[in-house]
């Protein structure tokens, strides 16, 4: 990645002040629950202006920990690309959830039902306008399954701050097209009482080609639960919400419960409370999850 030039030396500096005269930008609260919190994320509506130079900039410059650039100039599939302060990501769950939310505003409708083009392939999304928000929907597409035995034998638990004592059941690895681990933890005051070293962790991660770690506890009744999502290596070091990992959770639930719905509270620890849902099914092709929750658009204007 090339050095972010100061401001003035060259183009990002008028596209920086482009965006701030009023361009189609936004910050909203991805997931929010009961109508509060959420993961703040900034959606650029840049329809292929920017150089991927000043995307990194602009992710790097929002103040939220995920901004997704949405290019609508490719006819009624809009393709949607996610940065963080550390580069490219090749999904995002909540940085979905908050784009298709960002469209439905600006369109002035009370509910769309499309597709988006996102990590090479175009699939459904749903949004529909409520009295708190904008309530999102997509499919995820296929879920790999597999053990992941490495992490328990390696320095990731360590890293946690935890235990294998503090481990519930087996740790799995769960991919949508991005390996993580899946970290069962015995309870939520285990989950709350976790303090990683992020240096550490980011190394591990990389090391064994991980996005990140998505530790979680379940209520009795294992239809709701708390987790927490870290992610150094990618330049988040804990998630309010993390999507694509419940939509994961709930593929991993199908395939050893029989039951794939779940609702995951995340937040709490950073004083943003997070709500995502997931359904997952079995197809021919694999487990897939759907996923949802509801945009907040309290926050910085929607042009």
């Amino acid at each position: 990645m090339a050095r972010i030039p100061a401001p003035g030396a060259s183009r990002f500096a008028d596209v920086t002040a482009h965006l701030m005269a009023g361009p189609p930008v936004a910050v909203v609260n991805a997931c929010t629950r009961h109508g509060e919190g959420g993961s703040p994320t900034t959606v650029v509506i840049d329809d292929a202006v920017l150089t991927d130079d000043e995307r990194h900039a602009i992710a790097r410059g929002a103040g939220t920990s995920h901004t997704a650039f949405v290019d609508t100039s490719t006819a009624d599939v809009p393709r949607v690309r996610f940065f963080t302060s550390a580069g490219e990501l090749t999904n995002c769950g909540h940085g979905i959830i908050a784009a298709q939310a960002v469209l439905l505003q600006r369109s002035g409708g009370t509910e769309h039902r499309g597709r988006q083009f996102t990590a090479g392939r175009t699939f459904a999304t749903t949004a529909i306008r409520r009295h708190d928000g904008i309530e999102v929907w997509f499919d995820q597409g296929v879920i790999a399954l597999a053990d992941g035995a490495d992490a328990t034998s390696g320095d990731i638990i360590a890293a946690l701050g935890l235990e294998r004592t503090d481990i519930a059941a087996d740790v799995r690895v769960a991919s949508p097209g991005t390996p993580r681990l899946l970290i069962p933890v015995r309870d939520r005051r285990t989950l709350l009482s976790i303090q990683p070293d992020y240096d550490r962790l980011a190394t591990e991660c990389r090391r064994l080609g991980y996005l990140g770690c998505f530790a979680y506890a379940l209520s009795p009744t294992a239809r709701t639960g708390a987790a927490r999502m870290f992610a150094p290596a990618i330049g988040v070091d804990e998630d309010i919400a993390n999507a694509n990992s419940v939509g994961c959770l709930a593929a991993h639930l199908l395939d050893t419960t029989g039951n794939g719905a779940i609702e995951i509270h995340q937040g709490d620890g950073l004083q943003s409370p997070s709500s995502v849902s997931a359904s997952a099914t079995y197809t021919a092709d694999g487990i897939v999850a759907r996923i949802g929750g509801v945009v907040g658009l309290s926050a910085p204007h929607v042009p």
